[in-house]
């Protein structure tokens, strides 16, 4: 598989990454740790180096898993967890916790970056990343604290996650970002209007979440599918957009039929056009794809040789504007 480079930085990472909020506890539907498991080693065998991670999933379940699932690979692979919030025990789970609050201080950072060691059973994190800006502590502080695990020998390269433009060139006063992980799908396209091309002229690089915009550019999903109430989607909105809202979902719905279709023409599957049209777009270093088993595994990697003609990408903005989907192109990123 393809191998890119970080903006400026020296690590390189495989153009498809495994995102590993699926394979968490009470977020994200059912996850067979079997099946789970299979999929990361297969994963390995082909081509796909990074594997994408957070103590928030779950929390912690997708840490654990991952790291029992990697077992020896650990070494042929670049590690991606996140940090940045604290924790406080869950009254409904006991013998559990739950997100508390946002904290990008240097010291719940350090103190968390060491938990996250612990439970992915390594001595380095390849690339540490803060999950979302507290917007209480100053950036040069977060900074400070990425700079002392790094020095320290705890991690290898740091970046953030969820940033703004003028928050990433606020960090970029006290050290450089190695990375942005933003989500950015065929759905939503807010961060092509400043973040992105910050990234580029900054070389900073870019890892995109949520590909398959949570499983509605799968191609599984029905006007019928319903979520349960622990899965996040059942709330309607995602990442600040309505896109599981009774109305916007089933709009999405037709258009993915017409993708399908577009697809179909190439012997391709919707999920596979929607991987290889984020891959294509400039300046994406990483596009992270859920893969709980080997089925989606298979189809996902399968997508990493497509390149698509500019015909099919203006296809793929008429069926779009046809179903009356804005894709919030022209939205600044706000998190």
């Amino acid at each position: 598989m393809e191998q890119r480079q970080f903006g400026n930085s020296d690590l390189y990472a495989s153009a498809i990454g495994f995102g590993a909020w699926e394979m968490s506890a009470r977020q994200y539907g059912h996850i067979d740790a079997g099946e789970a498991t299979r999929a990361v080693q297969s994963a390995i065998d082909q081509g796909v180096t990074l594997f994408d991670t957070a103590e928030t999933y779950g929390p912690y379940h997708s840490e654990r898993l991952l790291s029992r699932a990697l077992g020896a690979r650990r070494r042929d692979v670049i590690l991606v967890t996140k940090v940045g919030f604290t924790f406080q025990d869950d009254p409904d789970h006991p013998g559990q916790v739950k997100i508390d609050r946002r904290d990008s201080s240097a010291g719940n950072i350090i103190e968390h970056a060491e938990g996250c060691l612990r439970r992915l059973e390594t001595d380095v994190i390849d690339l540490l990343l803060i999950h979302f800006h507290d917007h209480q502590t100053p950036h040069e502080e977060t900074l400070a604290g990425l700079q002392q695990l790094q020095a320290a020998g705890k991690i290898r390269h740091f970046g953030v996650s969820n940033y703004s433009a003028s928050m990433l060139a606020a960090c970029q006063a006290h050290g450089q970002l190695a990375a942005n992980q933003v989500g950015y799908h065929l759905l939503d396209r807010r961060v092509e209007k400043a973040v992105l091309p910050y990234c580029r002229a900054q070389g900073i690089g870019f890892m995109a979440y949520g590909t398959l915009a949570f499983g509605l550019l799968s191609g599984a999903f029905t006007p019928e599918t319903r979520f349960v109430d622990w899965d996040w989607r059942s709330r309607g909105d995602a990442f600040g957009l309505p896109l599981f809202q009774r109305e916007h979902f089933l709009r999405e719905l037709g258009a993915v039929e017409r993708l399908k279709a577009l697809a179909a023409d190439y012997g391709k599957s919707v999920a596979q056009l929607a991987i290889a049209w984020l891959l294509g777009r400039p300046g994406v270093t990483v596009a992270l794809v859920g893969m709980r088993n080997q089925r989606e595994l298979e189809e996902n990697v399968a997508a990493a040789d497509w390149r698509l003609s500019e015909g099919d990408c203006a296809e793929i903005e008429r069926i779009l504007a046809d179903a009356g989907i804005p894709a919030y192109r022209d939205v600044e990123l706000v998190t």
